[in-house]
């Protein structure tokens, strides 16, 4: 069942119950708890995906900074290799430059492109979790709004 539905479902309840002096009401309590139930069945996928990649993001960070460390010590190995050469040192200094620049840039655009991936992911996770959580509000507000006799 949609969320709407269930929250449709919940103001029905709602209309439906026995209105006390004091604008207070009486609502079968089992059937609130089974349409909560429903609820917390029907939030968005989001939630617990956000809640793995929050999780992942370290991992994913360390894991970037591990290739980023490998491949500048990769770098720097060929770098020692070529200039222990005699005939060819000068250029071996230059492509070992060459390559720990290239190495530093790539490790630095893993970096930020795992930045940017998991900051949209939890942006959308966000976006999603505020959504339901507008729902769950309007609903806890419908409940707590006197009925209309």
């Amino acid at each position: 069942m949609q969320m709407d539905d269930l929250l449709n479902k919940l103001d029905d309840l709602v209309d439906a119950a026995w209105s006390l002096p004091g604008g207070k009401c009486v609502i079968d309590a089992e059937k609130v708890r089974e349409i909560i139930d429903d609820l917390r069945l029907n939030l968005p996928k989001e939630i617990p995906q956000a809640k793995a990649i929050v999780a992942d993001r370290v991992e994913i960070l360390k894991t970037a900074k591990s290739e980023a460390d490998d491949i500048v010590k990769n770098a720097e190995d060929k770098a020692r290799v070529l200039v222990s050469q005699d005939e060819i040192v000068k250029k071996a200094q230059e492509k070992a430059n060459a390559i720990i620049i290239d190495a530093k840039q790539k490790a630095k655009e893993v970096k930020m492109g795992a930045a940017d991936f998991s900051d949209a992911i939890l942006k959308n996770s966000e976006d999603n979790i505020l959504a339901a959580l507008n729902e769950i509000r309007q609903a806890r507000q419908t409940i707590k709004a006197p009925s209309k006799l």
